[in-house]
């Protein structure tokens, strides 16, 4: 007995070339979708809100302005006043005189760029090993460095000043940076980065080619991990740059940092709000330049590391 089947092949070439044509005619149906390929933009309403919240995130730098353009009079009565006054450069120049901050600059500016460089080095070097290479112990260790987050920082003070003693580093610069060369959150931060960012066969092909660990770090993994270690760079640096307890502890007012420094401007029985003002103002001064600056290279390794990832 003998089954025809001239006619099933018959349909199965029909439906075969019908099925480009279909999936043709889905992707058009598509493509003409209205809105399809099309930039969205923001109505009013988000305008607003976003105009509010800049507002309000601008208020306390403007009332910073406010305060240090006026005397401590006017400052302290009711209601405070909203538009600033005519002693700014005199405050800021009494500001900069009573808490030396010239060198208290100086002193930050080493003290957080020093931190924020080797951060964002050794955060991305331990981020690239926990997230591509394969170890005896890598999750332990992980584990450990993300446990240390969960460490106040005060528990560790007095241990952590009694060994800068030992060291010789006593109200010096080192003993303000060598304990913060690195931060959990960043290795943390650059090892998700890289683990969804980095592909596998980039390593390989250069293991392939001969190249050790080191040189694969140098030559594949840095390009790839500019943009976030552009934002934690800035963000090491901040945090650094803002750091008073530490710092409070380990410097005297010799050698100090700015957050240090701020604090002889309220030393005595009465205490010029004015001044004070103008001083925080000079301490800000340099983080609203290089985000003024470098803020473009920051927004766009955000985003670049958000389509990425």
């Amino acid at each position: 007995m003998t089954i025809d089947t001239a006619p099933v092949r018959a349909d199965a070439r029909e439906r075969d070339s019908e099925a480009p044509a279909s999936s043709g005619r889905r992707r058009t149906r598509l493509a003409l979708r209205p809105g399809a390929g099309r930039q969205h933009h923001a109505g009013p309403l988000a305008y607003i809100l976003l105009g509010i919240a800049a507002l309000i995130s601008l208020f306390p730098l403007y009332w910073t302005v406010v305060a240090a353009s006026t005397d401590n009079t006017r400052v302290s009565q009711t209601p405070p006043p909203f538009l600033p006054g005519p002693n700014l450069l005199k405050n800021l120049g009494i500001a900069w005189q009573d808490a030396a901050m010239g060198k208290a600059m100086i002193n930050s500016l080493i003290v957080a760029g020093a931190i924020a460089l080797s951060t964002v080095f050794f955060a991305t070097l331990a981020g690239f090993a926990f997230a591509k290479l394969r170890f005896r112990g890598r999750n332990l260790l992980l584990l450990l460095v993300i446990g240390t987050m969960m460490v106040p920082p005060q528990l560790g003070v007095v241990p952590l000043f009694m060994m800068m003693a030992e060291l010789g580093w006593g109200q010096t610069l080192p003993s303000v940076i060598f304990p913060t060369l690195v931060s959990a959150v960043g290795v943390f931060f650059m090892r998700q980065y890289l683990k969804e960012a980095l592909p596998d066969e980039l390593i390989e092909a250069g293991r392939l080619d001969g190249a050790h660990s080191l040189r694969i770090f140098w030559s594949i993994v840095l390009p790839i991990a500019r943009p976030p270690m552009a934002v934690l760079f800035m963000i090491t640096f901040v945090h650094a740059w803002n750091d008073f307890f530490w710092p409070f502890i380990a410097l005297d007012m010799t050698n100090p940092t700015v957050p240090v420094a701020l604090t002889q401007l309220s030393a005595g029985y009465v205490r010029d709000q004015s001044v004070i003002m103008a001083g925080a103002l000079l301490g800000t001064l340099p983080l609203l330049a290089m985000f003024i600056v470098f803020g473009r290279q920051i927004v766009g390794g955000i985003m670049q590391g958000a389509v990425k990832g």
